[in-house]
């Protein structure tokens, strides 16, 4: 049963905060996320050579694993998340996932009844579903399998169940190359949300039945690929203006997992997740200047302005000076939760929120957005016009717009040539846009079963 949010988890945006949420998720080994404190999410990927069969993958994220538990417990980390998004081999192959968790766990749990350190394991299986073709998202023998992946991950050691879902990408891709705004609403708000809905009822139903915890999604798909399109300060591939409309959208998508029933936290990449926080007051992970190891954006500071788990990106497992990489990169994260955690408790967290998110405020026009004040600005979009997946991704769409506008309106936030005629575009793409949800469906389905070969209705039970 899908429930949709019509208000606001938090009265008001300043209630934001890291560490803290509406509904902490109990998880793992003596971990409580949301509850008070910030602990490190370490984010990693095996050698491509470890996936040559399934005992030298297990043995790679044995390696990895141990290198993990053993630096934290070195430097008196409290407390430690460890996420393992599958390679394709452990999602096609469910036992090769289960095995790997199952060998996590057996040691994460020695770390814990030797040490105390509060842990748990996070297993991000692959959405397996989408293919150059696109040929069967909600059926078949892939279906089949990607759900299997979950079950048996879930029996075998991993506490936390997420996904990086593909809905609607097909439609997006087409569309963001052409800069059409109601093509990027359609895929991402639109087809993104209706997938999302049968997904996370499928996810939801797992964890329930193993115990463990559906975790969270991200628009790592459409919304990122916009991002990572949209570049640095001197690139024009794709507006930034654009690229956090697309964002906005985002978050009314990938709100759909918690009204299925997952329960947080959200998925480290998902730039979104402090509008859903706002919304939905489940604990949130996030990625910023410690992402550097894998991708580059202009919000370093400011996404840590409220997360609950404090994550570093995906890092290759091999060597450096000053140990394996993700010894490395735990004890940076581990770092940066230890002056979160005692901003907590000296009564300092507001402050320390307010001198990351301006470090990165009016660098540039997402992070303006994805500020905390301007976050709940656009959940409150969203939430009141909840029922309508359609109205509300719009709505989301054109509170940012309105956002943006403001902060250049004041002399604060400084946009281009570029980026002004792209705003000015995108902004009077959505407000021509019909508010007649089904006409907008309609006329979209005609024209994307036109234009993009891959793109099937059926796909999305239409």
């Amino acid at each position: 049963m899908v429930k949709k949010y019509t208000s606001m988890a938090y009265a008001n945006a300043d209630e934001l905060i890291f560490g803290k949420s509406k509904f902490p998720v109990k998880a793992g080994l003596g971990l409580e996320i949301g509850a008070g404190y910030t602990s490190p999410e370490v984010n990693y990927a095996p050698r491509p050579e470890a996936g040559k069969s399934k005992e030298k993958l297990v043995k790679e994220y044995e390696r990895i694993t141990t290198d993990i538990m053993a630096r934290m417990v070195q430097i008196g980390a409290p407390s430690v998340v460890l996420e393992t998004e599958h390679v394709q081999q452990m999602s096609n192959h469910p036992s090769w996932g289960a095995a790997v968790a199952h060998a996590q766990k057996t040691i994460m749990e020695e770390y814990h009844d030797e040490y105390g350190i509060k842990c748990a394991l996070r297993h991000t299986i692959g959405d397996i579903r989408e293919d150059r073709d696109f040929l069967d998202l909600r059926g078949g023998d892939k279906y089949n399998t990607f759900l299997e992946a979950f079950e048996q991950c879930a029996k075998s050691g991993a506490d936390l169940l997420s996904v990086e879902s593909m809905g609607g990408k097909e439609v997006f891709d087409y569309s963001i190359l052409r800069n059409d705004t109601a093509g990027i609403l359609f895929g991402i708000g639109v087809l993104g949300s209706m997938d999302m809905e049968m997904v996370w009822s499928d996810i939801a139903a797992i964890a329930k039945r193993t115990g463990t915890v559906a975790a969270g999604d991200t628009d790592c798909a459409q919304a990122n690929t916009a991002m990572f399109i949209a570049g640095g300060l001197l690139d024009k591939n794709l507006a930034h203006t654009t690229a956090i409309v697309a964002r906005a959208i985002s978050a009314a998508r990938s709100l759909c997992a918690y009204e299925a029933g997952a329960q947080g936290p959200g998925k480290d990449c998902g730039y979104e997740n402090s509008i859903i926080k706002a919304i939905a007051g489940v604990p949130i992970t996030q990625e910023g200047k410690t992402s550097t190891c894998a991708h580059s954006d202009l919000m370093g500071n400011l996404v840590m302005q409220c997360c609950d788990l404090w994550s570093n990106e995906s890092v290759e497992y091999h060597g450096e000076f000053g140990g394996t990489t993700v010894q490395c990169w735990s004890e940076t994260l581990a770092y940066d939760c230890s002056m979160m955690n005692v901003a907590l408790k000296t009564g300092k967290a507001k402050d320390l929120r307010d001198i990351l998110v301006l470090s990165d405020k009016y660098r540039d026009p997402q992070g303006y957005v994805l500020a905390y004040d301007n976050a709940y600005k656009v959940g409150q979009a969203i939430a009141k016009n909840g029922n309508d997946n359609y109205l509300r991704a719009k709505a989301a769409a054109i509170e940012c717009c309105n956002i943006i506008e403001s902060g250049v309106n004041s002399g604060k936030l400084r946009l281009t040539r570029f980026e002004t005629n792209a705003l000015a575009k995108v902004k009077a793409d959505l407000v021509a846009l019909t508010d007649d949800a089904d006409k907008f469906m309609s006329d979209n389905l005609t024209k994307f079963k036109q234009e993009v070969a891959v793109f099937r209705p059926e796909n999305y039970g239409l």
